[in-house]
């Protein structure tokens, strides 16, 4: 009777999830708990609804909770969305790694794990975001501790960015804004500090180009099966491209294009030439000397 109320609550939430109601849906999740905690999915469920309302702690709980009644080797939804709370709470490391067990459960599938077709491209989108933040994060590190102001000034810049950001989420939670006008928000805040940055690092590195030269990972040299730049990639007849070695290895175990699933032999791959010499001018420009940060 319990689990039956609870599997009520939990299509009621749904329903008002669909509709945009998302406090209403976190408070019907949550009645749903109450009446039975052993239900991963009601959890799940929770912790995407309280992304929406950037609620990153209770994200946090609930996904830890999911997996723990699931067991750890087939819950994708939960480590992904794990991996969104722990980027919001500026926690990059923790967040690469729960994005990368969520690619994995994705793309090597548990026979009863309900995969969308869409779900292995936005993992891989979202694990190199991860990637991205945790580089972002070591370099100013390096800088840090070589007592650069670059470094400082960046710093600045970030903790301007999380207070007007926390700033977004307290008004949510008073009701002084609604989910849309905080996403909206919430993107404007991020894309102003982007732009800021970026800014910062054309003036230093215009100032003093020996010491502050761009360390950056293009998004066309990445490897989108294991996320390091590419020495020798090969396209498929769908036009991804891939490290040679890294897909040679993946058709071993599945005959399939990794980003969509249609079938894909050896025979199928075409050397990239024009992506090939892009991939040499990023080796090229020094990035050996600091791409193990990455």
């Amino acid at each position: 009777m319990a689990s039956y109320q609870a599997e009520q609550l939990k299509e009621q939430g749904n329903a008002a999830f669909r509709n945009g109601e998302y406090e209403e849906a976190n408070e019907l999740y949550t009645q749903a708990v109450a009446k039975y905690s052993r239900n991963s999915l009601i959890y799940t469920n929770r912790a995407n609804v309280r992304l929406k309302l950037q609620q990153w702690d209770g994200v946090v709980n609930d996904c830890s909770k999911s997996i723990e009644i699931t067991g750890p080797n087939a819950n994708h939804k939960a480590f992904y969305f794990l991996a969104q709370a722990q980027l919001g709470l500026h926690h990059p490391n923790e967040a690469l790694s729960s994005a990368l067990t969520a690619y994995e459960q994705v793309l090597h599938p548990h026979p009863a794990a309900k995969i969308s077709p869409k779900d292995l491209e936005a993992f891989s989108t979202f694990v190199l975001k991860c990637k991205k933040a945790k580089f972002a994060a070591r370099d100013r590190d390096r800088l840090r501790r070589q007592g650069d102001l670059r470094a400082e000034l960046e710093g600045t810049l970030e903790a301007q960015k999380q207070r007007d950001l926390d700033e977004v989420t307290a008004q949510l939670r008073r009701g002084g804004l609604g989910n849309v006008e905080a996403t909206e928000l919430s993107k404007e805040i991020i894309s102003t500090f982007d732009e800021k940055i970026n800014s910062l690092r054309t003036t230093f590195a215009a100032a003093d180009p020996a010491d502050h030269k761009p360390r950056e990972v293009p998004d066309y040299v990445i490897d989108m099966i294991t996320f390091e730049p590419m020495h020798d990639p090969v396209i498929t007849k769908n036009g991804h491209s891939y490290e040679r070695a890294t897909i040679y290895e993946h058709l071993k175990r599945s005959p399939t294009d990794p980003l969509t699933r249609d079938p894909l032999t050896i025979n199928d791959l075409r050397p990239n030439f024009g992506l090939r010499a892009a991939c040499e001018a990023f080796w090229d420009s020094g990035a050996s000397e600091w791409i193990a940060d990455w």
